[in-house]
């Protein structure tokens, strides 16, 4: 039995990496989807790649998550369709790398914008449905908000998800009663299209090595993830085999946060 037929899950930044392997594990597991993405050209292309799971319902929506009205828009635009949303997954979010010293209003911002403004306003748009359904949430948080790397300067982005661990308590607390369930997933390093274009700028055979050999001294699994690895636990997490559980922050991620 497919554990999450019949349920319509939401999912941003859908059309690549992480979000297009919960996407794949949902549609795999019978839930009917809403993929929302920035690049409309690929999200129609990822409709295409996900009907061979034979998902009867697929909708994409082309939106900016940074942009101020976009959860008004996504919601509109889901209203139109009359669809009612039972699995929100705040997935969409963005990491710069810069050193404190080099930061300033402009990339506090940046990240604020798509990492706690964009899932807090999406959640809260949907808020009545999510009741309605005795739905869930699940967001898309990350290491960097317990465990830095060195050469990796992580103070926006680790706030920032920081911030939405503890968004994801608070509101696993508050909504609890009313039969709405809220965790989130803390991924580690995942082979997402954006990973492989930074190993290869590596460059040169040593510079890959030295980034092997890091992998393997970290990670007590001695490799990265999959995308599809996180969307697993998703779909557990979505589904009724999780029905006692809710603001826990669940790391996916090889063992890394243990080191």
């Amino acid at each position: 039995m497919k554990v999450l037929a019949g349920k319509t899950a939401l999912i941003t930044g859908g059309s690549d990496g992480i979000g297009l392997g919960i996407a794949e594990a949902f549609a795999q597991q019978g839930a009917n989807l809403i993929l929302v993405g920035r690049d409309a050209k690929k999200l129609t292309q990822r409709e295409k790649e996900l009907s061979r799971y034979g998902t009867d319902n697929l909708v994409v929506i082309s939106q900016d998550m940074a942009a101020r009205d976009a959860a008004r828009e996504i919601a509109g635009k889901i209203a139109e369709k009359h669809i009612r949303i039972d699995i929100l997954v705040n997935n969409a979010g963005i990491g710069r790398f810069i050193p404190f010293a080099d930061s300033d209003a402009s990339v506090l911002d940046f990240h604020l914008d798509l990492n706690v403004r964009a899932p807090y306003l999406l959640t809260r748009m949907f808020l009545n449905d999510l009741i309605a359904s005795q739905g869930n949430v699940i967001n898309i948080s990350s290491y960097f908000a317990r465990r830095m790397l060195t050469d990796r300067p992580s103070t926006a982005y680790s706030l920032t998800k920081g911030a939405l661990e503890s968004f994801t308590k608070a509101l696993a607390f508050e909504l609890g009663p009313q039969g709405v369930r809220v965790n989130a997933v803390a991924p580690g390093t995942v082979s997402t299209p954006q990973v492989k274009t930074n190993i290869d700028l590596l460059g040169d055979d040593d510079a890959k090595e030295r980034f092997n050999s890091m992998i393997r001294t970290i990670y007590p699994l001695q490799s990265i993830g999959d995308p599809q690895d996180v969307g697993n636990m998703c779909v557990f997490l979505a589904s009724e085999q999780a029905k006692w559980i809710t603001g826990g922050i669940f790391p996916v991620d090889g063992g890394l946060t243990t080191n």
